[in-house]
Order: C-alpha cells, then sequence, then structure tokens
C-alpha cells in the first residue's frame, strides 16, 4: 500500500510489480478457460444461470486483461479503467436481466445435473482465484474491482448449485430464473461499487 493522507492514497501501491500481476495473469487464464466450459455446458443444458455465469467469466477474463495492461500507470488513468471495467459490469446486469425473462416467458426448464455439475466446478475455479486476490482488496480502485469480481462469482456459484437442486426438485425453471436475477443484481451492486470508488479516485 501506498503512503495516505488522511483517507485518500498520496502514491499508488506498487502493483505494477510481483504477486498482484502475477495473480491476474492466472486469474485471466482460469476465466478465459471456465467460459468455455460453462457456455457449452449452460447452451446444452438451457440454464439461464449457466449462461450468465459463463458471460460474467468472459467479462472479467477482458476485466483482469484491462487491469493488467494498465498496471503501472497513473492512478487517473488507473481509474477510468476502473470506470470503464464498472460499465461492463453493469451491461452484464442488464443484459442477464433481459435474458432471463426471455426463458422465463419461454419456460425453459434445464438440465439440473448438468447445471450441479458444472456449478460445484465454477465455484472451485473462483474460490480460488478470490482467495489469490484477497491480499488485494482494499487498494485501488483497479485492485477492488478485481477483488469484486471474484467475490461475487463465487456467490454466483453457490446460487447456481442451489438453483440445480431446485429444478430438480420441482422440475420447473423458476430456480433457474430466480438465481439468474439474483446474479444480475449482483453484477450491479458491484458495478455501482466499482464505479463510485473510481469516480472519488478520478476526482481526486
Amino acid at each position: 500500500m501506498g503512503s495516505c493522507c488522511g483517507d485518500q492514497c498520496c502514491s499508488p501501491p506498487p502493483t505494477g510489480s510481483g504477486w498482484f500481476r502475477r495473480a491476474l495473469w492466472v486469474a485471466l487464464a482460469v476465466n478465459a478457460l471456465m467460459f468455455l466450459v460453462e457456455i457449452g455446458a449452460g447452451i446444452a443444458s438451457e440454464s439461464s444461470s449457466l449462461q450468465a455465469d459463463a458471460l460474467d467469466f468472459l467479462g472479467d477474463a477482458a476485466n483482469y486483461g484491462v487491469s493488467l495492461f494498465v498496471l503501472g500507470m497513473s492512478l487517473r488513468r488507473r481509474a477510468a479503467a476502473s470506470m470503464l471495467k464498472g460499465a461492463t459490469m453493469a451491461a452484464f446486469g442488464l443484459w442477464v436481466a433481459g435474458n432471463t425473462l426471455m426463458h422465463a416467458m419461454a419456460g425453459t426448464v434445464p438440465e439440473a445435473p448438468v447445471m450441479g455439475a458444472i456449478g460445484v466446478l465454477a465455484f472451485m475455479a473462483n474460490v480460488g482465484v478470490a482467495v489469490m486476490l484477497y491480499a488485494f482488496r482494499e487498494g485501488d480502485s483497479n485492485m477492488r474491482s478485481v477483488w469484486i469480481c471474484s467475490r461475487n462469482d463465487a456467490l454466483g456459484n453457490v446460487a447456481v448449485m442451489a438453483a440445480a437442486g431446485g429444478v430438480l426438485a420441482s422440475q420447473s425453471g423458476w430456480p433457474d430464473f430466480a438465481v439468474a436475477a439474483i446474479m444480475a443484481a449482483l453484477a450491479l451492486s458491484g458495478a455501482f461499487q466499482v464505479l463510485g470508488h473510481a469516480w472519488r479516485e478520478w476526482r481526486t
């Protein structure tokens, strides 16, 4: 962490060297791989929550790439990158909401066993990334955004596993739709957090 004046950091933390850069590369690779796994499973099982989670993995992989690109830049430029990531998270949340509504109107019933198995795999991947990034949760908006992404993903995976059990028990798609709606809310909440923190850094 850099030195601070009151509640404002006067110098950015040394994010361009060492652990944070390596952690971002690992996170990027994990998210890109899980996107390919989940999008295939989501389409095959007709699960709204799996497809939403797959696109979340893709968005996170892109966000980690942006974070790597801005490492070592000024705080203002990193804040601008965080604003872009926050806007991406918000767009994801809105897409998930629309996609969920479409499947709810169609009455789609996804395949619960596929949902459960892929949900467990995705949860393990996200917990690993979240643990790796935990040390950076109190950094600048760029660091906070990658932590928030990984945290939200792990919570979303727990919800997907719960939805799989609900679909299996009820033979209805509504548990899947409910979880997809929760994931949309998580994405929008995280987006507001990232945008708010980045805006304060930008003004500073």
